[in-house]
């Protein structure tokens, strides 16, 4: 597409509400157009990649890929959390191929090149020869691990693949703001709290869909039966998190009534208030009194997702038959938004689609994140033509 048209559908997309159009087709069904997105929207940001509570003790690890980059997530022998890249230095080859604990070190299957937790490279067999385990021309201090930039925030893993973004703190101060009341000690409600869903849709239409709340109505008819449209507000913050806040939230209660216990500290608003927000680019959170949750979502494909949802509590000691009950309401919750991510995904193969309309008053969330992934990619595109 020559430049002077690549603008002008960008501009299209970040015009004001009343006059915009959504991201075109391309954004949802071409590998290249996909490509170059992801550098700028995914690559250069902080992306959420996973949660702490999936290698909680020392020396745990988890092979991962991120757009197809294969990452490394460990808790060294200090309890701190990295990410590394999940190659040897050596020749390339994969070093962890499934969750496990490292005991001692991470040896490569290969050469047995030996990593320590912390990254260091501290053994090289026979790297100079039969019997010589060193070598002038190897120097194990500047053949590490690759560690990705990473950081941690109620308990979700960010990276940022280009190594270049503003600090994480920075970036996202408002939001740390606003949720500083909820800013308290979460505990994951363990194996039973969390659970995957393939979606056969672009990674961005699960995000489009979890900022609104327009569409309760009509996909979401027993939380509207009590949380109705009218209870809900929007949440907006341009260029960093937008999303939808509901004034009516009704506690899950057990067989005898009994409900999870409260985040301490809060004020009246959280009595019966929640906010659920879409962190641009790939996390959806949820924050009430008794209990919160991460969405990650992983790009696999231009046309599949992967939601990885994570449940957290108060208290480390929730009952475990409530936990399951909660777990079951969310997921049943989640599986109705499918059937319309992967519509629109769908759709996306209408070659007279041009993008699509915003309501002005209902669609300002979603549309605050097409005008995001529209500013990032046109000044992802100012930078490559002025370099």
């Amino acid at each position: 597409m020559p430049k002077d048209q690549q603008t002008d559908y960008l501009s299209a997309v970040s015009a004001p509400i009343e006059l915009a159009r959504g991201l075109p087709n391309a954004h949802y069904t071409d590998p290249a157009t996909i490509a170059e997105e992801n550098a700028a929207v995914l690559e250069a940001t902080w992306a959420a990649l996973s949660v702490g509570a999936e290698v909680p003790e020392p020396g745990d690890c988890k092979p991962l890929e991120f757009l197809g980059q294969p990452l490394l997530l460990l808790r060294d022998g200090d309890g701190q959390l990295r990410v590394f890249q999940n190659i040897c230095r050596h020749r390339g080859m994969i070093l962890v191929s499934e969750p496990r604990k490292i005991e001692g070190a991470i040896r490569c299957p290969y050469h047995s090149w030996c990593y320590a937790k912390d990254g260091r490279l501290v053994s090289t067999p026979h790297v100079g020869g039969p019997g010589q385990n060193s070598h002038p021309a190897m120097d194990r201090a500047t053949l590490g691990l690759v560690e990705v930039r990473s950081h941690i925030w109620r308990d979700v893993v960010f990276i940022n693949l280009s190594g270049d973004a503003p600090p994480f703190e920075e970036v996202h101060e408002t939001l740390l703001t606003r949720w500083k009341e909820v800013e308290k000690p979460i505990f994951h409600g363990g194996p039973e709290s969390s659970f995957t869903l393939e979606v056969e849709t672009n990674w961005k239409l699960a995000v489009e869909n979890y900022c609104e709340s327009y569409h309760l109505p009509w996909v979401h008819p027993g939380l509207n039966s009590y949380s109705r449209l009218e209870d809900h507000y929007h949440i907006e913050e341009p260029g960093k998190f937008s999303g939808q806040g509901t004034y009516v939230y009704r506690q899950l209660k057990g067989e005898e009534e009994e409900v999870f216990p409260d985040f301490e500290g809060l004020s009246s608003f959280w009595d019966e208030g929640a906010e659920y927000v879409a962190v641009y680019p790939n996390l959806l959170l949820g924050a009430q009194r008794d209990h919160c949750y991460a969405i990650v979502l992983e790009p696999v494909a231009h046309d599949r997702t992967r939601e990885h949802v994570h449940l957290y509590y108060a208290q480390p000691d929730t009952p475990e038959a409530m936990r399951h009950k909660n777990a079951a309401l969310w997921k049943g919750v989640f599986i109705e938004d499918v059937v319309v991510v992967e519509g629109m995904q769908k759709g996306r193969a209408a070659p007279g689609f041009d993008g699509g309309r915003f309501s002005p008053a209902m669609d300002g969330p979603t549309h605050l994140f097409h005008a995001w992934v529209a500013e990032r990619l046109a000044a992802h595109r100012e930078g490559r033509d002025a370099g």
